[in-house]
């Protein structure tokens, strides 16, 4: 099986024994199936891309001063990994090919104006992966952003079209956060792979895997592919 995980800026953390954590767990499921991973840049990022627009920078080099933060988190990931590759792929042909002779493939974003969640959906349709998984810092899908309003419905299940229709109507809105942004569900959507966003603890990564996301994570429904 090809599993395609994004791993949030937000649930990577600066930390070491973390990062360890992530990767113990992502060598153990490589070990039957082949992993591409996509780590986000988070509150180094935003942080950096902060200063920038002060220095007068526009949003396409935003984009690129987030790009290179997680490519350097890709970087620390892959430092904790004796199976991945010692490059970070600044495509997905790259990445194609390097997962050719490797079961690990870590890269970060690619292209200004896409999230690494955006990111991570086009890398699971070029290689056809089998599984997206989001790692996020909360459990799973909810009808609004849970920090806002605390009384957001949380979802075990939904369909990628009913959540798209949910993102285009919250993103219209000032200030609309959702653990998936509209491009990204969109492909989701056209690519028809199952997607599982869920609670980005390590431990949580070989249970969602298989299949087993209750309480942890909600499952996007694809429309069954042709």
């Amino acid at each position: 099986m090809k599993i395609v995980l994004s791993l949030g800026g937000s649930v990577f953390g600066m930390n070491a024994d973390r990062i360890r954590r992530f990767a113990n767990v992502i060598e153990d499921i490589a070990k039957e199936h082949k992993m591409f991973v996509v780590v986000g840049g988070g509150k180094t990022a935003r942080e950096y891309i902060g200063i920038a627009r002060e220095l007068g920078a526009d949003n396409t080099l935003c984009d690129y001063i987030g790009i290179g933060v997680t490519r350097l988190n890709a970087m620390l990931l892959i430092s904790a990994l004796k199976s991945a590759p010692r490059k970070i792929p600044e495509d997905f042909i790259q990445a194609y090919e390097l997962s050719l002779n490797h079961n690990v493939i870590v890269m970060g974003g690619t292209f200004p104006g896409h999230t690494t969640d955006a990111t991570s959906a086009l890398l699971a349709e070029f290689v056809n992966a089998d599984l997206l998984l989001n790692a996020t810092s909360v459990d799973g899908v909810y009808s609004e952003d849970p920090k806002v309003n605390p009384n957001a419905k949380r979802f075990d299940r939904i369909k990628v079209c009913d959540l798209i229709e949910i993102v285009a109507k919250q993103e219209a809105k000032a200030g609309g956060s959702f653990v998936l942004d509209l491009l990204a569900l969109k492909i989701i959507q056209r690519s028809k792979i199952k997607t599982i966003v869920f609670l980005g603890e390590p431990e949580n990564i070989p249970k969602v895997v298989k299949g087993d996301f209750e309480g942890i994570g909600t499952l996007i429904e694809p429309e069954m592919r042709t």
